[in-house]
Order: C-alpha cells, then sequence, then structure tokens
C-alpha cells in the first residue's frame, strides 16, 4: 500500500488536469466509475483498483507528452479523479 501512495504522491502533472481532478473527485461515485473505467461487474478493493488506475493513467500520460491524437484529456480527469478518491479510501483504511 505505501508503495501505492508514494508512486502515487510523486506524480508531476499539469496544473489543470490536477484542479479539475480534485474537482471532480468531490461528485465521485465509486461502483459506478469504477465499473466504467476498468470494465468489470466486481469492483475490486481500493489498493488493486488504484493499483490498477496507475497504469491506466501512465499509459493516458504517455500518450499526452506524445502528443498521440488518442490522447483524451477527459478520460485522463476521470482517471485521476478515481485515483485521488480511491487514495483516499486507501488512507482512510490505514490509519
Amino acid at each position: 500500500m505505501e508503495n501505492l501512495l508514494s508512486g502515487l504522491d510523486a506524480l508531476r502533472r499539469p496544473r489543470l488536469l490536477i484542479q479539475a481532478a480534485r474537482i471532480g473527485s468531490m461528485a465521485y461515485r465509486r461502483d459506478p466509475a469504477l465499473r466504467r473505467l476498468l470494465g468489470t461487474g466486481r469492483v475490486p478493493q481500493a489498493g488493486a483498483a488504484l493499483a490498477h488506475l496507475m497504469d491506466m493513467e501512465a499509459e493516458l500520460n504517455d500518450q499526452r507528452r506524445s502528443g498521440d491524437l488518442a490522447y483524451s484529456a477527459s478520460r485522463h480527469v476521470e482517471i485521476l479523479i478515481a485515483m485521488m478518491a480511491e487514495a483516499r479510501l486507501l488512507r482512510a483504511a490505514h490509519g
């Protein structure tokens, strides 16, 4: 768990993406968001969800940085919202 959270704390992303994600995280609804983003029927525990979301976000960030036309800023913000909310749940559960 600490590796996940320290990895998340080390992320450096454009301010606009982070601000949008912070605003969006206030309205985060875990079950529907994770089902949509992860494409699963069953919602994983916070640690597993966060690990998967971090992998997805890294791919999106690579697309953003390379100028890939397939990059979706809205998808990136959705993933960041879920990452922030899942990290908050994980931190609350572990102290």
